[in-house]
């Protein structure tokens, strides 16, 4: 299966509106994303400009979501959002993506050092996305993910090294490096 990432530009609102609305993103804060917020968001740039840009992404000529870069301005460590069609989800298209999405942002952007994503500990499919992505874990942001009822849970980090990309292993470090 071919993953093709398409930038977005002012041109793809309506299909924006109409794919954030007409999905639910449960792991996500806004699992229901309203119109008028999202157009809020396009009209302030939020989908194409100097330090984010969002893609479709297409398997196989068809779109099966969107994907969007962040932190694009720092240089170094941008990190992404990835939302599927409702419909694909479950079929194991997320870890073609995810790699798809490394090859695209490690050989465009030479001074990308490393690739991150977060996710809530309880999206399980997300976060062995990553894993079997070649992504480590790097963070525990316990209590650090707003969710819909008004709560909070833990937000996950992980990321993939340039290094460990184009060698395809994993650099591992000691959580536990500090001792008192």
């Amino acid at each position: 299966m071919s993953i093709t990432f398409v930038p977005m530009t002012p041109a793809d609102t309506e299909g924006l509106l109409d794919f954030l609305t007409s999905n639910r993103f449960p792991f996500h804060v806004r699992a229901a994303p309203q119109a008028a917020t999202i157009r809020t968001k396009i009209d302030d740039g939020h989908f194409w400009n100097d330090d984010r840009q969002g893609y479709w992404v297409h398997a196989d000529e068809q779109r099966i979501g969107m994907a969007a870069l962040e932190d694009l301005q720092v240089g170094d460590s941008p990190l992404f959002d990835l939302r599927l069609d409702e419909s694909q989800r479950g079929k194991g298209l997320g870890v073609q993506v995810l790699r798809a999405l490394c090859d695209m942002v490690f050989q465009a952007m030479p001074r990308t050092l490393r690739f991150e994503g977060q996710t809530r500990e309880d999206n399980i499919a997300m976060r062995k996305t990553f894993l079997r992505a070649g992504f480590l874990k790097e963070a525990h942001y316990r209590l650090g993910w707003p969710t819909n009822d008004g709560g909070h849970i833990a937000s996950i980090a992980y990321s993939i090294l340039r290094q460990d990309w184009e060698s395809g292993t994993v650099t591992r470090f000691e959580w536990e490096d500090l001792k008192i």
